[in-house]
Order: C-alpha cells, then sequence, then structure tokens
C-alpha cells in the first residue's frame, strides 16, 4: 500500500495481505519448513507451477511473496482482461529484462483457467525457453483447462480452504494489528457465524468484517456475536455480494433451480453469473453434469445438449455464449427429473468399499490361453444375441451380491419403460414389484 493511500480507501484484505512467509497463514503442507515449495523458494530455484485451489486461500499472495523473496522482476496479468497482445508484450519485456539480468521475471496470471488455447500457446514457447518464469492460478481443475504441453511443464500444487484454526488467527490478527481497527473497542465473543460464513475464504472473511464493524459510531464498544454477523449480512446483502463473493452460492442457487424445474430461476441465477464476470464454460461444465445427475435416464438427450452447449460456448465466446446457455439451462429446467443412474453407481461405489474385490464369476472371464479355458475360465457363458429377445439369464454379479438391486428404475415415462423390460428379463432383482 502507497505511504499517500488513505487506508481508509485501502479494503481490509488488502491491508491485511501479507509480504513475507512469516505472516502467511495456511499451507503448511506447501510453504512449511521441507515442503517441496519451500525447498525451491529457499533454493532459489523456482520452475513453472500452478496454484490450485479455492477463492481467498492465497493463490495470489503467495506468488508475490516468492517474487519478492527471490528479488524477481514480477508481472501480472488477468486472465479476464487480458489477450495475446498482452501475453506477447510481457514476454518481448521479458526478453529485454534478461539481457542485462540473470534474474528470470516471473509472470502471474490469475484465473488462468480463463485463457484460450491461443493465449496459451502464445505462452509455451517462453516458458518452454526459460524466458518467463510461469506461476498460474485457478480455481478449477487444471487438468481440464489448462493445455496439455503447457501443464506438462509446470508442476501443480493444491491448496486448501483455510481451516477454522487459520481463520481465527487471520481474525485476531485484523483486530489487533490493522491501523484501522486495532484502534477501534473490538471484542469477538461468538466465532461460529464468521467462520460459517467466509467459507474457508480469506477474503470473505475480512469483507465481513468490514461490514460489520461498519455500522458502529467511533469509540463504540462493538462486540461480535454469531446473531450480530447473521443480522448485518441480511442489511447490507448486496455489498457482500460484490465481485461475485457468493459465488458458490449462487451456483448452488442455480442448480437446484433446475433440479427444481423452475426455467425462470435457473435463468435468473444465470444471468447474475454472466453479470458478474462467471467463467461461461463453468456454467456450461456444471449443466453437463447436472445433466447426467437429475435428468438422466428421464431424459437422455438432455446430456448431450448439455455437451454441446459446453463445445459451442467454448467455440463462439461470450457474449454469443449467453444464447446456447440460456436454451440449455431452460431445456434442463423443464426435463422430466432422474437421479437413478446418479444413485446407481453410488450404491454400488458403497458395496465394494465395504466387499471389497469380489472374484469375477468364471463363466464372466476371457479365456484368451488354452490354460485359462482348461481352469474354466468362460465355460457356461451365453452370447445374449444367440437367444431370442438377445438376452439370456445369466449371473453378472459376484456370487455373494447375487440379487443385489443398485438401479432402481425412476418414476418417469421412459424409465417405466425400461423397468417393464427389466422385470421381463430378471425375476431376482424384483423390478416388477
Amino acid at each position: 500500500m502507497s505511504n499517500n493511500t488513505n487506508p481508509q480507501h485501502v479494503p481490509l484484505a488488502e491491508r491485511m495481505r501479507p509480504v513475507t512467509l512469516k505472516d502467511y497463514v495456511g499451507q503448511e503442507h506447501l510453504v512449511g519448513n521441507n515442503s517441496v515449495l519451500r525447498k525451491m523458494i529457499d533454493n532459489g530455484n523456482i520452475s513453472s507451477f500452478i496454484l490450485w485451489g479455492p477463492p481467498g486461500v492465497g493463490k495470489t499472495t503467495l506468488a508475490r511473496i516468492i517474487s519478492k523473496m527471490l528479488d524477481r522482476p514480477f508481472y501480472t496479468l488477468s486472465a479476464v482482461d487480458s489477450g495475446v497482445k498482452e501475453v506477447r508484450a510481457i514476454i518481448e519485456k521479458s526478453k529485454e529484462n534478461t539481457l542485462f539480468s540473470s534474474k528470470t521475471p516471473i509472470l502471474f496470471i490469475d484465473e488462468i483457467h480463463r485463457f484460450s488455447k491461443s493465449q496459451q500457446d502464445a505462452l509455451l514457447g517462453a516458458v518452454e525457453s526459460g524466458i518467463i518464469t510461469l506461476i498460474g492460478a485457478t480455481t478449477e481443475n487444471p487438468s481440464f483447462e489448462v493445455i496439455s504441453p503447457l501443464l506438462s511443464r509446470c508442476q501443480v500444487f493444491v491448496l486448501k480452504e483455510l481451516s477454522a484454526k487459520d481463520l481465527n488467527i487471520l481474525i485476531n490478527k485484523a483486530i489487533s494489528q490493522d491501523q484501522i481497527l486495532k484502534k477501534m473497542d473490538i471484542e469477538v465473543r461468538e466465532y461460529e457465524a464468521l467462520l460459517r460464513f467466509s467459507g474457508g475464504d480469506a477474503r470473505k472473511l475480512f469483507n465481513i468484517i468490514e461490514i460489520i464493524v461498519s455500522g458502529f459510531s467511533a469509540g463504540e464498544k462493538i462486540i461480535i456475536t454469531n446473531d450480530l454477523v447473521k443480522s448485518k449480512l441480511q442489511e447490507n446483502i448486496a455489498l457482500y455480494d460484490k465481485n461475485g463473493e457468493q459465488h458458490y452460492d449462487i451456483i448452488s442457487a442455480f442448480i437446484k433451480s433446475i433440479r427444481g424445474s423452475d426455467p425462470n430461476g435457473a435463468v435468473y441465477w444465470m444471468a447474475r453469473m454472466i453479470a458478474g464476470g462467471e467463467d461461461p464454460l463453468f456454467i456450461a461444465r456444471r449443466m453437463v453434469i447436472l445433466a447426467a445427475e437429475d435428468i438422466g435416464l428421464a431424459n437422455p438427450n438432455a446430456l448431450l445438449l448439455a455437451q454441446s452447449c459446453f463445445s459451442a460456448v467454448n467455440e463462439i465466446g461470450m457474449p454469443e455464449g449467453r444464447i446456447p446457455l440460456s436454451e440449455t439451462a431452460i431445456f434442463l429446467a423443464t426435463c422430466r427429473k432422474s437421479n437413478s443412474a446418479y444413485m446407481a453407481i453410488d450404491s454400488a461405489l458403497a458395496n465394494v468399499r465395504e466387499n471389497g474385490d469380489l472374484p469375477v464369476p468364471l463363466h464372466l472371464r476371457n479365456a484368451p490361453t488354452k490354460l485359462m479355458k482348461d481352469l474354466g475360465y468362460s465355460e457356461g457363458y451365453k452370447y445374449a444375441h444367440s437367444y431370442e429377445g438377445n438376452f439370456a439369464d445369466l449371473e453378472f454379479l459376484p456370487e455373494e451380491l447375487s440379487g443385489t438391486v443398485f438401479y432402481d428404475p425412476g418414476k418417469n415415462r421412459r424409465e417405466n419403460e425400461i423397468r417393464k423390460i427389466l422385470s421381463s428379463h430378471w425375476d431376482k432383482y424384483g423390478y416388477d414389484k
């Protein structure tokens, strides 16, 4: 923070941003003594890496601290505001720096998952040749969002949500050390609501504290309780929402609106996300998951449309991408619902965890060698297409699980037909009951 900047105009989260690892709270598995990243920093020889974790856990702060500790030139780009032109400009500037200094510049890219393939391609050569050391930050799985050639040249470090212990440290630090808050008479009597509403996000925690103290007069005693936190957040919901702080709450409302078959709620919450700058591919990806989880076999076309929406948005971008997003959300909301496929796989996984690796019945085993045939592998197997109705009555589960039902068809028109077919084949599963 500049000496000329009025601290009243600087958010608490920025005022409390640590500048050394000593003040950095959380992520002990990365920056604690003898951790991999800490050893790299202490040796002064870091390679390109990506920090993957939820919002407000210290990704940007950690990148800044590392650059300061290593005394490296530090450039930063936001994937939301930058394009290929800005990437190439920084690469050229880095080339000039390396002519006069042996210290490789660090390029920090926030929300790297929003970089297009062409933007990531523009980075690749500079990372490969060592012109820059890349530090990327993302809230999304980099395996899906970062191109393979770039990802293969970066280590991935996973940051965790801040624990209750970490958040308590931050609360007490802010009250006792912040140049504004320490002048106030603040007492925290209850921490539960502060921790719950912050959701492991330090930035959100500091925003909440600012909201709470803003309503008190100078010199007034401030006693923070769970009820005070709840009431203040309800009064200041618009402030609490700024800059997408309720990212997870809004995507939850969106998903639940579709699951609850309300297209109006779905479109409204989608609009909130789009207006707030949410990554449209994040929205599309969630609809792919929802189509399989909540609609499933009631209308298998839902998954096809959701996948097509993801591809369309990826290809055409925004603002036009809002149209297939809206079409898909409305379609999914108005579909019949079934979670039978979701329940089936979870039930089967629970059984596997409970019963372990049960042997495959001999008649279902492959028998590519004579020895396997002699041992009875594949003996008794019936090829379904050789029988009437393309069905042969066989046992397809381990003996210990015979008759166990994992898939229970939902009560919708399509799965009612599936139930009729299954009941005509399988007496032991009780599908006709």
